[in-house]
């Protein structure tokens, strides 16, 4: 069991930068591939950033690459979104997500565990 817990949303304007932090708690977080996700009012949940169990690998929805970076700390529970040059369009709810498995990293369904959400938004 995984229980996240999302922290670092707020207001921002066009171009400004945030740091997103998920806790994680329980001792299965260094084996939990991690996700950061988000959904905009009337959009789906999709794909933000991605991180492999032990921060090997990264991988980043189109629309963020170079914008954003994920990174991990398997001996603090965490996981972080660290978002620049931010863009109105950035405006959604983002979550972490945590799964155990070899499914993709781009799917919300691959995903074990949410956390409940932190709100970004970006203003013009």
């Amino acid at each position: 069991q995984v229980q996240l817990v999302e922290s670092g949303g707020g207001l921002v304007q066009a171009g400004g930068s945030l740091r997103l932090s998920c806790a994680a708690s329980g001792r299965t977080f260094s084996s939990s591939a991690m996700g950061w996700f988000r959904q905009a009012p009337g959009k789906t949940r999709e794909f933000v950033a991605g991180i492999s169990e032990h921060g090997i690998n990264t991988y980043y929805a189109d629309s963020v690459k170079g914008r954003f970076t994920i990174s991990r700390d398997n001996a603090k529970n965490t996981v972080d979104l660290q978002m620049n040059t931010l863009k109105p369009e950035d405006t959604a709810i983002y979550y972490c997500a945590a799964k155990r498995n070899y499914l993709s990293y781009f799917t919300p369904t691959s995903y074990n565990y949410w956390g409940q959400g932190t709100q970004v938004t970006v203003s013009s």
